[in-house]
């Protein structure tokens, strides 16, 4: 039996990074995924990656802004497998830039995907989730959601505010009694794809430039950066009963940048979608 044994999970920003493997590693352990994305090509390889190893998942195009989508992509889940049983809110974009150059236009559409999206994700989650009698919501924030830092100013801002939207969240369902909990999860600077999509939608700089996260290791203080599983492990963690006391909860995988005091210099938290 695994950790989320005939469950069923919606993964959000699901095609690639830690989405893609939070999404195969819950399906290992026994859940029916739905993973949605933007990205339909990368959404449809992790669902075959997932039916490959003999899990059970589907693939739902996905824009986390567009509240009649929401309502489809929930109905859809219930329809498909009856239930909703954990949600793992974790699209979003990072546009590193100083906020004295950042566009309105980019702060408000960082804005949308980062924080109106995972609204939208909560509220219709939650009444699936109250018909199946309870689960749990897992919302990726970030080690910018703990902390300010120079160039990411607008990222920090949704990122704080996911953090404290899903405490509010988890106090609105825990005086409702129904059963469902609601944690996030804060990677620090994390090896995925996203660091090489700077510019072009994922993560976007003045610079223009790719980046590789693995020169980013000096500001952590084990050396390392941290792999998309890491981050699967933390919210397969959330997601199972093992977590079942745990609510309005953070929890913060980041090598030790926040736990161990002032990062050194030339770090740059994780920015960009899962």
């Amino acid at each position: 039996m695994g950790q989320v044994q005939d469950k069923v999970a919606l993964v959000t920003g699901g095609a690639s990074g830690i989405g893609a493997a939070s999404s195969e590693t819950l399906a290992r352990e026994g859940a029916k995924v739905v993973v949605t994305d933007i990205d339909e090509a990368g959404g449809q390889a992790v669902v075959g990656r997932i039916t490959g190893a003999g899990g059970e998942a589907v693939f739902l195009q996905q824009d986390v802004t567009d509240e009649a989508r929401w309502q489809e992509v929930v109905a859809e889940t219930e329809r498909r497998y009856g239930r909703l049983d954990i949600l793992f809110s974790n699209a979003g974009i990072g546009i590193i830039c100083s906020v004295f150059e950042m566009s309105l236009a980019d702060f408000r559409r960082q804005t949308a995907i980062n924080l109106d999206g995972v609204f939208l994700s909560v509220k219709y989650a939650v009444p699936a989730m109250r018909r199946a009698g309870g689960g749990s919501i897992i919302i990726t924030s970030s080690a910018a959601g703990l902390r300010g830092s120079a160039g990411l100013a607008g990222y920090c801002a949704t990122k704080g505010g996911v953090r404290l939207f899903a405490k509010a969240v988890a106090m609105e369902c825990a005086a409702m009694q129904d059963h469902i909990r609601v944690n996030t999860v804060h990677p620090g600077v994390i090896d995925t794809p996203i660091w090489s999509k700077v510019g072009s939608g994922g993560v976007a700089s003045r610079s223009n430039t790719p980046i590789d996260p693995k020169q980013l290791a000096a500001g952590v203080p084990t050396g390392e950066v941290g792999t998309a599983q890491d981050i699967a492990n933390g919210v397969l963690f959330l997601a199972s009963d093992a977590s079942s006391y745990m609510t309005a909860s953070e929890l913060v995988i980041d090598g030790g940048m926040f736990g161990g005091g002032v990062p050194r210099r030339g770090w740059v938290p994780r920015v960009g979608e899962g």
